[in-house]
């Protein structure tokens, strides 16, 4: 027997009689979408969707916000038509379709009585939302999808004060629509299959890559991006290196566009720091998502980043005024006695050939001479942990990270490490013009650890099911902009590397927030990619 949905007049609305509404719900050439709220993200929704050959209808509370929004709509779209990327007459085509509604919320509610879809892109609170889908099902088909772009609020929240649940999803696109070419495409606990097929052919319509996700905290990308930021703000907060030191190993030595406190800065810590409280406390706390009181501290001070001129950094004219590096200390290398660590053939090899070029004798063996500079090349260990590993003098020991040997690298010493043995190192590795950058001691080093806690939290959104691998890849490279997603990372890595480094964090710290995924382990453990499903 069909299970009955109350629709709020004593009435019943059977499931067998919505999924027949739904199948006629075809979304073909003549679509037309409605959009509550004409702001940046209402508009920009708008935009792609006209482009994409739909009827738009947009609503707001304030009409000049519509009237505003349509006339940005066209200048973008008149825009990509002076570049020749569509024709005059697709341009002038895409802006008729774009029509704002009547003022006024009932008004503008009764303008989407026969649309196929509705995106509400309000103001980020529930009871606002629940208003709006309120006002929403007394005005549409029963066959009409009703979809919000919400960030970090529950789907299945939302969904729950509708008269018919199953047709409520999320569909989370990224600021600014037109260039972030992902968008989320949530189902709540509710939602029923067919609508998420239906607002992942609307993502594909509009030029969008889809990600199916779960209603979890942060959904994909922003639960994703939770590795980066906060291992980088725990490394400085540790005393390790400054913010400039992590952001240039980082963007030089990782490839990243933004290093961590650029990236904080750009975004600005009033909207970043809720996010990363946010998340942390709607997981009950997780360890692997603990924010610093590094950020909150810069937020209670009012130094929000370049839109308050201060940050991470101090701007002028809009751009950030770095700190100089040290210099190279002023040392030949020509003649230095250098040994290197053979736990690792392949780095032993690419630190003796870049000695070798910098005119360094190499000693062979298996231990150094007294007067040797003894280069370790660990994974996840520090400095001091590894000279013991191996019975070296730590006075002699440097550990360069192997992660990133190109045009910039990572130097660490132990605090027993003598200052002129570090001097000598900076000066062997900058020889052939790479930069240095010298850093305290540190289980992991920067890039390292920034890695293995990207890589930790994919494996673990794989564990949860948030969403399937390559999506979750997918959606960071696309929305986050990392040069690879998570689990790609993770397997061009290796996964035994990426699980090495996290226990020995653990080892170390013994904090749980480095405590490795299942879905790591098992694969690195049987020597399985991390893309391998179960």
């Amino acid at each position: 027997m069909a299970r009955g949905l109350p629709d709020g007049s004593g009435r019943t609305f059977h499931r067998q009689a919505w999924q027949g509404a739904m199948a006629r719900n075809e979304l073909h050439r003549d679509t037309t979408l409605g959009i509550v709220g004409a702001g940046i993200m209402g508009r920009g929704i708008a935009q792609i969707a006209a482009e994409a050959g739909m009827q738009v209808r947009l609503a707001d509370a304030d009409p000049k916000t519509i009237e505003v929004a349509k006339q940005a709509c066209a200048g973008m779209i008149r825009r990509k038509a002076e570049k020749g990327q569509i024709s005059a007459e697709a341009a002038e085509a895409a802006i008729a379709r774009i029509h704002g509604t009547d003022a006024g919320p009932q008004a503008g509610y009764a303008a989407f009585a026969h649309c196929d879809l509705v995106v509400e892109a309000v103001a980020e609170r529930m009871d606002i939302k629940q208003q709006v889908l309120a006002g929403l099902e007394q005005s549409v088909r029963d066959d009409c999808i009703i979809a919000t772009n919400t960030s970090s609020l529950s789907v299945t929240g939302f969904a729950a004060a509708a008269r018919l649940p199953g047709r409520v999803a999320g569909f989370h696109f990224f600021n600014p629509v037109p260039l972030m070419k992902v968008v989320e495409v949530i189902g709540g606990v509710l939602t029923d299959a067919p609508v998420l097929d239906r607002l992942t052919q609307v993502a594909r319509r509009m030029g969008h890559h889809p990600v199916r996700a779960s209603d979890t905290p942060g959904f994909v990308v922003n639960h994703a991006g939770r590795g980066y930021l906060t291992e980088a703000l725990r490394i400085v907060s540790e005393g390790i290196a400054s913010f400039a030191d992590v952001d240039l190993v980082m963007t030089e030595a990782a490839g990243f566009r933004l290093g961590p406190f650029e990236l904080l800065d750009l975004t600005g810590l009033d909207v970043s720091v809720p996010v990363l409280e946010s998340i942390y406390h709607q997981y009950y706390e997780e360890p692997r998502y603990r924010p610093s009181v590094l950020a909150a501290t810069r937020r209670a001070g009012g130094l929000l980043g370049r839109k308050t001129g201060r940050g991470f950094y101090l701007y002028a004219d809009g751009k950030a005024q770095k700190p100089a590096e040290p210099p190279v200390p002023d040392i030949r290398p020509n003649g230095l006695r250098v040994w290197v660590s053979g736990r690792d053939a392949e780095a032993q090899a690419a630190v003796a050939a870049i000695g070798t070029a910098a005119g360094a004798t190499l000693e062979q063996g298996p231990r150094p001479s007294a007067a040797a500079l003894a280069v370790v090349t660990p994974w996840g260990e520090d400095a001091g942990t590894a000279a013991l590993a191996e019975n070296l003098d730590p006075r002699q020991v440097v550990a360069i990270d192997p992660s990133g040997l190109g045009r910039r690298r990572t130097l660490m010493g132990s605090p027993a490490t003598d200052p002129a043995v570090r001097a000598a190192a900076h000066a062997l590795f900058a020889a052939d013009g790479a930069a240095v950058t010298l850093i305290h001691d540190s289980p992991g080093f920067i890039a390292q650890r920034i890695h293995a806690a990207i890589v930790n939290v994919g494996a673990d959104m794989a564990q949860q099911r948030v969403a399937v691998p390559q999506d979750i890849d997918r959606a960071v490279e696309l929305g986050l902009g990392y040069p690879r997603g998570p689990l790609r990372l993770g397997d061009e890595i290796g996964p035994g590397r990426i699980l090495r480094i996290l226990e020995a964090m653990s080892d170390f710290y013994g904090d749980p927030r480095y405590r490795p995924s299942p879905w790591l382990k098992r694969r690195a453990r049987l020597g399985l990619p991390l893309h391998h499903p179960d």
